[in-house]
């Protein structure tokens, strides 16, 4: 079972988590979404597509783009469609 804490919540746990490129992707209904804001950030992979980010909000705590997902990811990633990935501080363990 794999978790991802942040500011002593849990945002997302799940055993199916695929992991690329060092990071785990959590399927999307493993993710406690209230804790998620819309990012207007975005980055391209050149494998996997177009990421889309989100702000992590807890109480009054913000940490900016430290989650994001590939909606219409590349071919060659498609199996971590709509999956969440966590960074900045967030504890993935």
């Amino acid at each position: 079972m794999v978790s991802a804490v942040w500011n002593d919540v849990t945002l997302a746990v799940s055993d199916e988590t695929m992991v690329v490129d060092g990071n785990h992707y959590f399927p999307p209904h493993s993710v406690d979404r209230q804790y998620l804001e819309p990012s207007e950030h975005t980055s391209v992979c050149p494998v996997k597509g177009k990421a889309q980010y989100f702000h992590l909000r807890v109480g009054d705590r913000r940490n900016a783009n430290a989650a994001w997902t590939y909606a219409d990811p590349s071919p060659a990633a498609h199996s971590i469609k709509d999956h969440i990935a966590f960074w900045k501080g967030v504890n993935v363990a």
